[in-house]
């Protein structure tokens, strides 16, 4: 079905470990009939088996739904699940970029916990919408009312503004959903423009190459296209693009502000890095998208010695990287907004107040 870009809705959900994350993803597929029930899993877009093992996102899943909302219309959902440890902060902030909104997951027995924070964090840096739930309030130790006057004090999150629910119950999922629709407002970008399309994940197919995950910013994309990867050079034909339903569904184009999948052929992950841009081959845009960092080798403690005449050297690119590293570190510990709880509250709940007034999704794309 093709959705007009006014009823896409491109959405996140951020949270603290084990504050009901994947469950809430589970029951948002459920109730939109997204997945058949005789495949439903428990933390179905967790595909590793660590990470049904250990509870917690490693790797970064996309999954559009079409949901029918109060009014009539079908909207498309593009849910973007992103890592649920600290550790991937890099991914975890690209894949917010292709978004709009965030659901900020908060457990109503543990309330305000440190990732909380730093996802928040994340999030408003990207001037998305956040869509404050609280969850798991069917447990008997749950506490929604402190939980709201937490978020109130530290955040500024307004009390009406807050959704209560229990994703293991499915309590609260028919409001989140048209909460989403309501408050996170459609995507922006010209589909005539030159292409550009951030890769916020990729994987490795083996008779597909690599698999890039995007956002279209601007332009169109079609099937067998050919295009570059702005950053590593890398130009390739497509072989199939799509969108993930979750399972990989093709499709003959994309175009500005949806989500899908690029089969590039590529046969190695490097000429497809996160934060990329893609872009035509044969008409390229100027500019690449923001927020690019090529990745750059770090030293060990553990890494295996280079033979004497070589030592010294090696102990000098240490001392440099080691110098640099904790440089930087001081820095960004000097200007970081979370350097004292009071400092954390205080910045959070500016930025909350002056995003809710002048959102300003757009120039992000522009």
């Amino acid at each position: 079905m093709s959705i007009p870009q006014s009823r896409l809705r491109n959405f996140s959900i951020i949270a603290h470990i084990d504050h009901g994350k994947s469950t809430l993803a589970d029951r948002l597929l459920e109730r939109t009939h997204t997945i058949d029930p005789r495949q439903m899993t428990s933390q179905v877009l967790d595909s590793m088996d660590l990470e049904r093992e250990k509870g917690i996102t490693i790797k970064a899943r996309a999954v559009r739904i079409e949901y029918t909302a109060a009014d009539g219309l079908v909207y498309g959902l593009n849910l973007i699940d992103t890592p649920g440890h600290v550790d991937f902060a890099y991914e975890v902030s690209h894949s917010l970029q292709a978004c709009e909104g965030a659901i900020l997951v908060i457990d109503a027995s543990q309330g305000i916990e440190a990732q909380t924070l730093a996802n928040v964090h994340l999030a408003l840096r990207q001037n998305l919408v956040i869509v404050p739930v609280i969850n798991k309030i069917d447990l008997p130790s749950a506490q929604p009312e402190v939980v709201m006057d937490e978020l109130e004090n530290v955040l500024a999150i307004p009390r009406e503004e807050v959704l209560l629910a229990s994703a293991k119950e499915g309590t609260g999922i028919a409001e989140i959903l048209e909460a989403i629709v309501a408050r996170v407002p459609p995507p922006k970008g010209n589909p005539r423009a030159q292409l550009r399309g951030l890769v916020f994940d990729s994987h490795y197919d083996q008779y597909k190459g690599v698999v890039t995950y995007v956002r279209l910013a601007a332009g169109t994309i079609h099937e067998h296209s050919r295009i570059r990867l702005m950053g590593s050079g890398a130009e390739t034909d497509i072989l199939e693009l799509g969108v993930f339903r979750p399972q990989l569904v093709p499709v003959q184009e994309l175009a500005a502000g949806e989500v899908g999948y690029i089969a590039t052929g590529l046969k190695s992950v490097r000429d497809a890095q996160v934060g990329d841009t893609v872009t035509d081959a044969a008409s390229p845009a100027s500019e690449p998208l923001p927020g690019y960092c090529p990745p750059r080798a770090s030293s060990s403690r553990g890494s295996t010695r280079s033979p004497a005449r070589t030592t010294r050297s090696s102990a000098t690119r240490w001392r440099s990287c080691t110098s640099t590293t904790q440089a930087s570190r001081s820095r960004r510990r000097a200007r970081s907004p979370w350097a004292s709880g009071s400092v954390a509250a205080s910045w959070a709940s500016s930025t909350w107040r002056s995003s809710r007034s002048a959102w300003s999704a757009s120039s992000r794309w522009s």
